[in-house]
């Protein structure tokens, strides 16, 4: 039944129904529970991820040999190690974008990141992405074994190593020295070269977002092989750089109608 007030400009006792307000609807405890379990349930995995970085400290490798481990993959595979960041640094601002865009602003490992890798990790769902690139580094330098738990855990634990050893652009210019960008690859110096035939400083915004998509899945997205997959990958770099504030909508629209811009 509908709540009932007196209305003082009615007749007395008079009875005015007030109108049933619309558009107020109480979660259900059920709604509640899967909003709790949706939001919680990740925070308190990165949480008890975070906890075990201080026990587990002395089970990982220290760092102090990273730049050597990068030179180690560039003398590998025929790369050459940045010195320095390109200047401008199209490519590291478009994974920051995609990959990671609380890079600058996240002091040490993003936990938000941390929880979504572990939840998917214990729901069996296997990598889903979400690693920061301090994580990524760690990864790709150290190549944590066993479990897919443990291998997690190793990767928190070495990117805060990194994170605490090195400044946020020194991990950012072994990360693009390092990564691998598919089609025999190694670095971001080769991966310009390679593809577009230029020095990283010179790629287009186009270019540096086919590069920055790339990284997820080197041969899937590669843009010699599989142009289709590349270009739908661009797009979506192009639209995290328009998300985040790097390029505005205009800019990106004009990245993408220039397409993949191979030579």
């Amino acid at each position: 039944m509908s709540p009932t007030h007196v209305d003082l400009a009615a007749p007395p006792g008079a009875v005015v129904r007030r109108p049933a307000i619309r558009g107020r609807r109480v979660p259900s405890t059920r709604r509640r529970r899967l909003l709790v379990a949706a939001v919680g349930v990740p925070v308190a995995i990165a949480l008890a991820v975070l906890a075990t970085v201080g026990a587990l400290w002395p089970m990982t490798p220290a760092v102090a040999d990273a730049p050597q481990r990068v030179q180690a993959i560039m003398a590998a595979h025929g790369g050459t190690r940045l010195t320095a960041l390109p200047n401008p640094d199209r490519v590291g601002q478009a994974l920051i974008a995609t990959e990671d865009s609380r890079f600058w602003s996240t002091p040490g490992v993003d936990p938000v990141a941390v929880g979504r890798v572990a939840w998917a990790t214990v729901r069996g769902r296997g990598d889903v992405g979400g690693a920061g690139l301090a994580q990524q580094l760690a990864k790709n330098l150290y190549r944590p074994s066993g479990p897919a738990a443990w291998r997690e855990a190793q990767q928190v634990e070495l990117a805060f190593k990194l994170e605490h050893a090195y400044s946020r652009e020194t991990i950012l210019r072994m990360y693009l020295s390092a990564v691998y960008f598919g089609h025999g690859y190694w670095g971001l110096p080769a991966a310009a070269q390679g593809y577009f035939g230029v020095a990283p400083s010179q790629l287009t915004w186009g270019q540096a977002a086919v590069l920055a998509g790339i990284v997820q899945a080197p041969s899937a997205d590669d843009p010699l092989k599989h142009p289709d997959r590349a270009a739908a990958r661009q797009g979506h770099v192009l639209r995290r750089l328009v998300a985040t504030g790097v390029l505005t909508t205009d800019q990106a629209a004009a990245a993408a109608r220039r397409g993949l811009q191979l030579p």
